[in-house]
């Protein structure tokens, strides 16, 4: 056998293999059992009868030190968006707006690795705060985030939608993939976005739950977004945020169907300028 595509194949599979472990780790699930965790703690809303391990891998919920509370669905979705960009070289960095403990950023910093990328950039970008106070006079549709149903639903996992930029740079270094290619951009959405100094973007992943953090995201990255460049919704779930985007894509008559990734995400690719 051509010792070239010997040590191709073996790249390959080297590549695999680290990539398989890393999303295992970043989710604490090994796809049976829980992996290099403590047991579970379900949130309040979940029975023995009505959940199962299953839905950590779907993302229904998350290992309370999880590093994402994303499953394996989207998690195989950044890599197959990633990935795409990389073979076919389409240019820009890699942008996530609303990261909680940063693993699916930890998860794109390492693919680039992997893949021996070492110009572009992963984006890192939340308030490291919790989410903003929703502006119900400029946007109506945000007002399921208010009220005590709303801070029921935060009560009810057993873990923090509040985490401070030290600690996730503390879990990006855990996995030695904390370098100069990582750039945090700390502050709400609405102070920050619209001057980042973010050039072009090649793949941009929206978790922000709201129909503002969305919109403001959308209306300031989207025109960076490289044809062939992927945008990725992690919360079509949310009626304010399917607001925003289904908006937002009618006003600038964006075409480009919507690709299903699990129950609630979605992504398109931009086909034009």
């Amino acid at each position: 056998m051509d010792d070239t595509i010997t040590a191709s194949r073996a790249e390959t599979a080297a590549r695999d293999a680290y990539l398989a472990l890393l999303k295992r780790c970043l989710t604490r699930y090994s796809g049976s059992d829980i992996f290099l965790g403590a047991p579970l703690q379900k949130p309040r809303w979940a029975t023995d009868d009505t959940t199962t391990l299953r839905d950590l891998e779907e993302g229904r919920y998350a290992h309370q030190d999880a590093d994402t509370m994303v499953g394996w669905l989207r998690l195989d979705n950044i890599r197959a968006c990633v990935e795409s960009v990389l073979r076919e070289q389409i240019p820009g960095d890699l942008v996530e707006t609303g990261v909680w403990r940063g693993g699916t950023c930890m998860y794109m910093r390492g693919i680039l690795r992997a893949w021996g990328e070492t110009e572009r950039k992963v984006w890192v970008a939340d308030s490291f705060a919790g989410f903003p106070e929703p502006d119900l006079e400029r946007y109506p549709a945000d007002r399921q985030f208010t009220g005590p149903l709303a801070e029921q639903s935060l009560a009810d996992v057993p873990y923090s939608h509040s985490i401070g930029l030290t600690e996730v740079r503390r879990r990006f270094a855990s996995y030695d993939l904390l370098d100069e290619q990582v750039e945090f951009l700390e502050g709400y959405f609405r102070d920050t976005i619209p001057t980042a100094p973010i050039g072009q973007i090649a793949v941009l992943r929206l978790d922000g739950d709201l129909y503002e953090s969305t919109d403001v995201v959308l209306r300031n990255l989207y025109d960076k977004l490289s044809v062939g460049g992927y945008c990725i919704i992690d919360d079509f779930s949310l009626p304010p945020c399917v607001k925003a985007v289904e908006d937002f894509r009618a006003e600038r008559g964006i075409t480009e169907p919507l690709e299903k990734i699990d129950w609630g995400s979605v992504f398109w690719r931009k086909t034009s300028a």
